[in-house]
């Protein structure tokens, strides 16, 4: 499956020691089978005057063997999951992650539900209207040793 990863720099040799904390599905390599997100999320590099890169990768299918947490939707094991792990807390480990981003329109709705102003079932309504995006987070480094073959990068 050919994946992006977007960044300001080329990444021709991925790895999970220089991911940020406190993402969705914790610290790893994130991706995403979809150009035009991988493209659009360029534009935070673009808008603090930096390049954006768009690196491009295939990825084997013997990922799907290691253990792999799916979220087929914006539902409530998912937001509690992305607010744990945004939070710090610790969440059950898995190999990679695969499901939705809490974008910043996402992420708006997530800080009304963190901060109190919405309750969890009103965050859930608000999430189901939200354009799919999806991710997929490598966390293991063996996966992306064994599994991710850079192919290019490119400027956007």
């Amino acid at each position: 499956m050919r994946v992006y990863h977007t960044s300001n720099v080329i990444v021709s040799k991925p790895d999970t020691q220089h991911s940020r904390k406190a993402l969705d599905f914790g610290v790893g390599f994130y991706l995403t089978p979809i150009k035009e997100q991988a493209i659009k999320y360029g534009q935070r590099f673009v808008m603090r005057g930096e390049q954006a890169i768009l690196n491009t990768y295939e990825l084997s299918d013997e990922w799907k063997k290691y253990r792999v947490k799916t979220f087929d939707s914006y539902d409530e094991e998912w937001l509690d999951f992305v607010m744990a792990n945004r939070e710090g807390k610790g969440v059950e480990t898995y190999d990679a992650i695969e499901g939705g981003i809490a974008d910043d329109k996402v992420f708006r709705t997530i800080d009304l539900f963190f901060s109190g102003d919405i309750d969890k079932k009103e965050a859930l309504r608000r999430l189901s209207f939200e354009y799919p995006n999806f991710q997929i987070c490598l966390l293991k480094q063996e996966i992306i040793d064994k599994c991710l073959t850079y192919i290019s990068s490119e400027e956007i």
